[in-house]
């Protein structure tokens, strides 16, 4: 698993299945641009030596609305993730 640095939070990019008949139909909800928090980097130090952490807003299991062209794609077996700077991310949907 991949353990986000700095800044960085991890996304995973999940798929919305409905079954119509025993026909099983998948639809990429990356492309709405939700995903759901993996990880959150420990944060980056500034110029004068501080610890600047990423935002309490964001939790790991948030399902998160992010900017489009932000992303950096990794996928690992059949799972498709996101590694991001913590203010990409533009909302936590409830």
């Amino acid at each position: 698993m991949i353990k986000p640095l700095h800044n960085y939070v991890l996304l995973e990019a999940k798929k919305d299945e409905k079954m119509v008949g025993s026909i099983v139909v998948t639809s990429e909800v990356e492309k709405k641009n939700i995903a759901t928090v993996v990880a959150i980097g420990p944060g980056y130090t500034n110029e004068h030596g501080e610890l600047i952490k990423p935002s309490s807003e964001i939790k790991v299991g948030d399902r998160v609305l992010y900017k489009e062209y932000s992303t950096t794609e990794y996928k690992e077996g059949d799972k498709k993730y996101f590694l991001l700077k913590d203010s990409d991310i533009i909302a936590v949907i409830e």
